[in-house]
């Protein structure tokens, strides 16, 4: 089994999430008492989120490149950087590891194109909609992507770092997410993506006139899977 860097903390709500299905799914597939391996650097987010107000994405590269170089050197075989937002620093991070980046568009992308869909919505924060760094992998991938309009950009980007991150879950900005995802299914699209790991904490299939696809979930199942890859657990515990 491969050992899965995990660079968490960005919020720690989500962390747990990825930390809970890598953890479940290894066991579903291995049974008995087998469980990930996993070695996880949690970052502060506090710095994180200060560094993206003020725009010094150098800044958080660093933070991050760090952490994904101290995971390298302790053994892990991969890297999942467990937030969308921070993909924006997957090319400068790659720049100073030897081991590849799990790329969580990659996992979104895989699962949409396999339920036949090709034109999707996008939900997350205001730089994951409005920048190319998810956006362009989807597209790269043969899916069209559309965003919600300016107003509800900010909406949905308040929701994310005023609520969620903080671990708060309201009903009102349920229905606001509801009626966004709403006027994406107006506009054509056949699903989804909950393109911030916080997003689920709020918005589940029950909720949503579209078919969502959580990254979390689906980054998380597709670590778990690279993890065990053709491990064969017949003759273990």
């Amino acid at each position: 089994m491969k050992t899965i860097g995990l660079i968490g903390g960005m919020s720690w709500e989500s962390t747990v999430t990825y930390y809970e299905l890598m953890n479940r799914i290894t066991a579903e597939k291995l049974g008995g008492f087998h469980s990930a391996r996993i070695l996880m650097y949690n970052v502060d987010f506090a710095e994180i989120e200060a560094n993206m107000t003020c725009g010094d994405w150098d800044a958080n590269a660093e933070i991050l490149a760090d952490a994904a170089m101290r995971l390298e050197k302790a053994g892990a075989d991969f890297i999942v950087i467990a937030t969308n937002t921070i993909h924006k620093l997957v090319p400068a991070i790659e720049k100073r590891i030897g081991i590849p980046i799990l790329h969580i568009a990659d996992a979104a992308a895989e699962a949409v194109k396999r339920d036949g869909i090709g034109k999707v919505g996008l939900l997350g924060t205001k730089v994951t909609m409005t920048q190319g760094f998810i956006r362009d992998r989807l597209t790269a991938a043969g899916l069209e992507v559309i965003v919600p309009d300016g107003q509800d950009i900010d909406a949905v980007n308040d929701i994310i770092f005023n609520e969620l991150c903080h671990g708060k879950v309201l009903d009102l900005s349920r229905e606001k997410l509801k009626r966004i995802i709403s006027g994406m299914a107006e506009k054509g699209a056949g699903g989804v993506i909950l393109g911030c790991t916080e997003i689920g904490m709020l918005i589940s299939g029950t909720d949503s006139a579209l078919k969502v696809y959580d990254t979390t979930v689906l980054h998380a199942t597709k670590a778990a899977e690279e993890a065990i890859g053709t491990v064969d657990a017949s003759c273990h515990p």
